[in-house]
């Protein structure tokens, strides 16, 4: 084993909290692939550049997405890492596993790959990080064998990444574990076999607490919601107000001044005409207050990163829908979204920036979408619009 100096890399260590660069030294321990890379992250540090050189999608047999590859740019210098492809493995929806399976996939990597994981990359799935080619088949091989199946990755369906629902929390509008697995198992092929424009990602959170995200780094985020009022148990007001400051640490916090407490009743009234459903009173009071009886979930469309244009927040293409097995008002309206986005693209454009580029306008007609106010992300700023009567008329 090759020991690097690693002055850099040793900064990273120092402070209060936990290293990845503690992790890699204890794996390189029994590992020269993570010894290796090691010392070219060093270098990188040291040339301030990225020392790797992406080798495109590698695949296993019937797959052309679930493997990255990724190739040393210095093979000769440190030839352990010459390659050290990366394998996405679909999660469990919720991220639930149990003690035996960890230490069956783990047994797999150190055997056929660097021992280095992490969980879990941003679109969800377990990462295998560093193995050669000549591993890639066998290790797919043995994760099958143990009931894993590879995620998405390329221009293809990223694996479908749920929170965990109803399986540990009480807000859950919706089961969104099912939901998560039947989206996965009927748009096997979508992941699998990449043939769009660009990568499209699918994130299901229960309730607008949206715990993974889904607004700022999905293209479509289905976020569990409810029509109604909130439900209202008086008692529990009382306790709570018998404790600490209700209108301190909810009233005045409320972003559409929809809540109202009576501090002489000791009552609660929510105005429920204004509430945008930011979770801000529910997860204050859990005792006293829970979502409205009629669940679903809305559809916002567009969210993710900087590539092409900045980064976008999705925005609310169906304010309600009903979100019960089998789900088919929303696998309709995905193909919709799908066909249309194939069909339009340019190469690297995600859903997001083409209706930027075409319009929402062009977007509702495809998908055969109503307009409603919540689509609208702010005020039109532009005065000189006009309309003549036939516009009005129509």
């Amino acid at each position: 084993m090759t020991e690097y100096k690693t002055p850099m890399m040793d900064e990273l260590e120092k402070g209060p909290w936990p290293s990845f660069v503690t992790e890699l030294r204890e794996a390189a321990k029994g590992s020269a692939m993570a010894e290796d890379l090691i010392g070219q992250m060093e270098k990188s540090y040291e040339e301030k550049k990225g020392l790797w050189k992406h080798g495109g999608i590698v695949g296993v047999k019937g797959y052309g997405s679930g493997v990255i590859g990724r190739y040393s740019d210095l093979p000769e210098e440190f030839p352990n890492v010459r390659e050290f492809h990366t394998m996405r493995v679909n999660q469990p929806g919720g991220w639930f596993y149990n003690t035996e399976t960890l230490k069956k996939i783990c047994d797999i990597w150190e055997e056929k790959g660097s021992g280095l994981f992490n969980f879990h990359g941003a679109t969800g799935d377990i990462i295998l990080l560093g193995t050669t080619t000549a591993e890639l088949q066998p290790t797919f091989d043995l994760l099958s064998e143990q009931g894993f199946d590879l995620g998405g990755s390329g221009s293809a369906l990223r694996t479908p990444s749920s929170c965990v629902g109803p399986a540990r929390c009480e807000w859950a509008c919706f089961d969104t574990l099912d939901l998560c697995y039947d989206l996965t198992m009927a748009f096997q092929d979508y992941m699998h076999r990449p043939a769009w424009p660009y990568k499209f990602k699918i994130k299901i959170s229960g309730c607008p607490n949206d715990c993974v995200a889904a607004i700022a780094r999905s293209d479509l985020s289905i976020i569990g919601t409810w029509k109604g009022p909130i439900q209202v148990r008086q008692e529990a007001v009382k306790e709570y107000a018998a404790s600490w400051s209700i209108d301190r640490y909810v009233t005045n916090t409320c972003p559409t001044k929809a809540f109202y407490y009576d501090d002489e009743k000791k009552e609660v009234r929510i105005d429920n005409a204004n509430c945008v459903r930011c979770m801000n009173c529910i997860n204050k009071m859990p005792k006293a207050l829970k979502p409205g009886k009629e669940r679903g979930a809305s559809l916002l469309i567009g969210g993710k990163a900087t590539i092409l244009r900045s980064a976008f927040m999705s925005w609310v293409i169906v304010p309600f829908m009903k979100m019960e097995p089998p789900y088919t008002e929303l696998k309709d309206l995905i193909g919709k979204i799908w066909d249309w986005w194939d069909e339009n693209a340019k190469s690297r454009e995600r859903i997001g920036e083409l209706i930027y580029r075409k319009g929402m306008p062009e977007f509702l007609r495809a998908t055969g979408l109503p307009a409603v106010p919540q689509m609208v992300r702010q005020p039109r700023a532009n005065p000189y619009v006009f309309w003549d009567q036939d516009d009005l008329e129509k």
